[in-house]
């Protein structure tokens, strides 16, 4: 996994809406895409839309919390990878 680098980690899913919850520990942009692996996940995700506070931002820094899309259940926890 030598092109993979940790980005972050999930920190709540919202299933009604499929949003996950990602606490940044560098930075993301819309357009990439990542990897969220756990013990029962693992999804490849491209980042066409991404939010702080239910605003559309292009890009985002360590630190922040933004909330993307995903296809499936993440869980807390899961680790996020940019790709």
């Amino acid at each position: 996994m030598a092109d993979e680098k940790k980005i972050g980690k999930i920190t709540h899913y919202f299933d009604k809406i499929l949003v996950g919850i990602i606490k940044l520990e560098d930075t993301l942009k819309k357009g990439e895409t990542v990897k969220i692996k756990g013990t029962t996940t693992d999804l490849e995700v491209p980042v066409d839309s991404m939010q702080i506070d239910r605003a559309e931002i292009e890009e985002a820094k360590a630190g922040d919390e933004v909330g993307i899309k995903v296809p499936d259940k993440v869980r807390e926890g899961d680790e996020v990878f940019k790709i």
